[in-house]
């Protein structure tokens, strides 16, 4: 029998880099040398890609596919998402790190108990993540950062946030 799985966006390819097919990848995991080593088979909208090789340049993650061998290859790849399937129970090594579909769905309280609302969606902005919250019919964007956040206890399928004045005025 089988085991129930997700689908995890750990990357999405950026520009083609060079010109024997190497691409740049936007890292959507924190879990890095786990996600993207060599072997490792990703489901795209475009069929499946296997990773030959990856390695860092700068502050950047450059990886190479089977079968992609030159520049123009590489180029139309990009904006690809690349998608793993994990069992949904896993959780990452961190315990301080969560995926994504582990937040949405959460009840956010206040550390006092007060009910803010539902976690929708997680932005992954350049600075930092943040939680889209609905509450009372609008959406509040609350930044995932420790001061804000500080609690987030999976199997009580909640998060405490400590609002900073006007954070949630107007939800």
């Amino acid at each position: 029998m089988k085991s129930a799985s997700i689908e995890l966006m750990v990357g999405k390819i950026g520009r083609a880099h060079g010109i024997r097919g190497d691409v740049t990848i936007e890292v959507r995991t924190d879990e890095p040398e786990r996600r993207f080593a060599a072997g490792t088979t990703f489901d795209t909208a475009r069929g499946e890609l296997t990773l030959e090789a990856s390695r860092w340049h700068g502050q950047r993650l450059l990886a190479t596919f089977r079968g992609v061998t030159d520049r123009s290859a590489a180029e139309a790849l990009r904006g690809t998402e690349l998608l793993v399937d994990i069992p949904v129970g896993e959780r990452p090594d961190n315990p301080e790190e969560f995926y994504d579909h582990q937040l949405i769905g959460l009840a956010a309280v206040t550390d006092d108990g007060e009910a803010v609302g539902e976690v929708s969606e997680v932005l992954h902005l350049p600075a930092q993540e943040v939680l889209v919250v609905r509450r009372n019919g609008a959406e509040v964007l609350i930044p995932f950062v420790s001061e804000i956040v500080p609690t987030v206890d999976l199997d009580a399928g909640r998060l405490v946030v400590i609002p900073p004045s006007g954070l949630l005025d107007g939800g």
